[in-house]
């Protein structure tokens, strides 16, 4: 039975140096069952240091990172691969992990690309190519899914895509997400709770509530309000597929 209410990872008051240079301080949220929990800030204010403390990839932290699961599903922001080699993406698939046939099938029927299994990774668009991603990361049904920059190299009709399959994907498979983004526009009405980060944590809360802040305001300037009034709108009403709007 799905506990909404089911703390899947705590991360208190973490911090994070490199040669005595602060990379993050002081940062603390959780992740619960059925929930997105966004990360947003610059280029260059942690969030995926802050993702890597939380996956335990960086050891020696201030703070505490505890987790309650161990059915962890990860998709980095860069990958190494050569291009060169002809790996179709049901190769990929398998290549670090050792799946049925089902489980590549179900990862990739819900996200949209079973079609393209036997393709090789090279003819991928980008968007086709963080869908793989995405389900080599869910092929074993994760309870937790760190998500950093899974819209990178897509065009703004693809992020508004994945982004849905993202919602969709907590929705159908219950599990508590972490996602990492500088893409305000869309992310913000995809999300259950957002921390903006810029080295610390300047402001947190809901989607409503965050853009709303002074400290978001003044960390992205003209691009908050803009964000503000597209977040009000589309939740203002939505619009019916005849053209008409309903106004909730």
């Amino acid at each position: 039975m799905e506990n909404k209410n089911k703390v899947l990872l705590k991360v208190e008051n973490v911090g994070f140096s490199i040669n005595d240079k602060s990379l993050v301080k002081g940062v603390s949220f959780e992740v619960k069952q059925s929930e997105i929990v966004t990360l947003i800030g610059p280029n260059g204010s942690g969030k995926s240091t802050t993702a890597k403390i939380a996956l335990g990839i960086y050891k020696n932290i201030d703070g505490k990172v505890k987790t309650y699961t161990d059915k962890i599903g990860y998709v980095p922001q860069k990958i190494s691969i050569d291009w060169t080699l002809p790996i179709r993406v049901l190769d990929f698939m398998s290549l670090t992990e050792n799946l049925t046939q089902d489980q590549i099938n179900n990862a990739l029927n819900l996200t949209g690309v079973e079609h393209l299994k036997d393709k090789s990774l090279s003819n991928l668009s980008g968007g086709e190519f963080q869908r793989v991603l995405i389900a080599r990361a869910i092929s074993k049904q994760p309870e937790l899914l760190v998500l950093d920059e899974p819209v990178q190299g897509v065009d703004f009709k693809g992020e508004i895509a994945l982004y849905e399959l993202i919602k969709k994907i907590t929705e159908k498979m219950k599990c508590g997400i972490l996602l990492i983004s500088h893409d305000l526009h869309v992310v913000m009405s995809a999300t259950d709770f957002v921390i903006c980060l810029n080295g610390h944590v300047c402001c947190s809360g809901t989607p409503q509530k965050v853009i709303k802040d002074n400290k978001y305001k003044e960390l992205f300037g003209d691009r908050a309000s803009n964000i503000l009034s597209l977040y009000e709108h589309k939740h203002d009403h939505t619009h019916s597929q005849d053209g008409t709007i309903d106004r909730k």
